[in-house]
């Protein structure tokens, strides 16, 4: 068996109907490359000849109430495929509407957590083709983000993927194992007493994090602070819908904004959600005079040893939506951004995964419930919105034969921030991702068709 972290556990402890916490992606696949054509029965096969070899699909959560710790996963004995792999079709004219639609209804739905935490939907009909004839086919995959999280998520898609149609399966992969209930309950018991000797060592680091960030903050070095982004039609509590929508961007492009303003590529992103929101809410008369902060998840799986699925950290950012010159806005975010990868850095980079192992389920939810009280009351957001940045592979990938076409990745909201912008660099284009829920954002459509606007204001700055 193999014991969740307290971050991944957080997860599951923070979850509500209202708050599902596991991430999806939408593929969007050309199936003339799949060797022998599309048929959904072999599709079915190839997948269920690669999780052989991937164990992370073949797992299940097991708990029981004498266990002091976080569950455990351990292997799923009666494991099936077809009780996570599902068929649709979209109903015409099967446009991009339509496939947000019936995705934003997916994405609401919870997972059974009596079985492994992942779905997939093949869903056909994409633009009224047919998949047997060589059409499009979208596969949606949802993975609960206690099993992973952007960088994990995206390894295990590219687990699914081969750089030739006709790949081979790779060689089966054992799982966890089983384990009993006074297996889990002991080794519970003992990780429970031995917490205060773990706190014991995250104290040092806590108090050199805090001492520097005094220190930063008397020079004006330091990253937004939380609770400090103004509130919008997005910053309250979330309900159980869904829903969402996706662009794509030529990463040449983006790459010639980077390369012409010396900055990153994750400033020219930071850019582009900064210009579309800042176009969003002033179009509705919404636009606040203080800069939106974008919470962003930092990987730190260089850096950290410590066991789990979930391996980041965070950063609050400055959008500078404030900032009416594009050029002068992207300047002002990569300087900003300098500045918080600075002080990030030198917080800890296991901080958030050492204090989560030591607070008790019971707390997670009583913070929740406590935070969403104060969201009824009109208390400050934290952030205004996760803002999220996945590199992939920069080469065609085969998914199960079929040659990917899109990758949008869609993360999750929460309380008091209800919008989520991921993106992916893949092959050549920059696939983003956008989810809400209806009763806050009721068209996203009017952010994602403001991506391509945004870019060209930043390649017209650069002539």
């Amino acid at each position: 068996m193999q014991r969740l972290s307290g971050l991944d556990a957080s997860f599951l402890y923070l979850e509500t109907p209202a708050q599902p916490l596991h991430v999806c992606s939408i593929l969007e696949l050309d199936t003339s490359t799949m060797p022998g054509g599309y048929a959904f029965d072999k599709f079915r096969d190839l997948l269920s000849e690669r999780i052989k070899a991937m164990p992370e699909f073949r797992e299940k959560l097991a708990d029981n109430r004498f266990n002091l710790d976080h569950p455990v996963w351990v292997d799923d004995k009666d494991f099936d495929v077809d009780r996570h792999l599902h068929r649709i079709g979209l109903p015409a004219p099967g446009g991009r509407r339509e496939l947000a639609e019936i995705c934003g209804h997916i994405a609401s739905l919870p997972l059974d957590r009596t079985r492994p935490l992942w779905e997939k939907w093949v869903i056909e009909s994409v633009d009224g083709t047919d998949p047997r004839e060589g059409g499009r086919l979208v596969v949606l995959t949802k993975v609960h983000h206690a099993g992973v999280d952007g960088v994990s998520g995206a390894n295990l898609m590219s687990q699914l993927c081969s750089t030739e149609p006709d790949a081979p399966p790779p060689e089966p992969v054992a799982g966890p194992g089983d384990a009993n209930a006074i297996e889990i309950a002991l080794t519970g018991a003992f990780r429970f007493a031995t917490r205060p000797l773990r706190l014991v060592n995250a104290l040092p680091v806590t108090v050199s994090s805090v001492l520097d960030t005094v220190k930063r903050a008397r020079e004006g070095l330091t990253m937004a602070s939380p609770f400090a982004a103004p509130k919008t039609a997005f910053n309250t509590n979330v309900t159980g819908h869904r829903n969402v929508a996706f662009a794509q961007l030529d990463l040449e492009d983006v790459k010639k904004v980077k390369n012409h303003f010396g900055v990153k590529l994750n400033d020219v992103v930071m850019a582009l959600v900064s210009g579309v929101l800042r176009t969003f809410l002033r179009s509705r008369g919404e636009l606040p005079e203080n800069s939106l902060v974008a919470m962003v998840p930092v990987s730190v799986r260089d850096e950290s040893d410590r066991p789990g699925r979930n391996q980041v950290s965070g950063m609050f950012a400055r959008l500078e939506t404030h900032i009416e010159d594009p050029a002068e806005r992207l300047k002002s975010i990569a300087d900003a951004n300098s500045v918080a990868k600075q002080h990030s850095s030198a917080i800890g980079a296991t901080l958030l995964q050492d204090w989560s192992q030591f607070a008790a389920p019971a707390v997670f939810g009583i913070a929740m419930r406590v935070y969403a009280a104060s969201r009824l009351s009109g208390a400050k957001p934290v952030h205004n919105l996760v803002v999220s940045n996945v590199p992939g592979p920069q080469m065609p990938l085969y998914y199960l034969g079929c040659e990917v076409e899109a990758m949008y990745p869609l993360g999750p909201i929460f309380h008091g921030s209800g919008l989520n912008i991921t993106v992916m660099s893949l092959n050549g284009k920059l696939d983003v991702g956008i989810v809400s829920c209806p009763e806050l954002l009721p068209d996203l459509w009017d952010l994602a068709d403001d991506f391509p606007v945004a870019l060209d204001e930043l390649l017209d700055a650069t002539r």
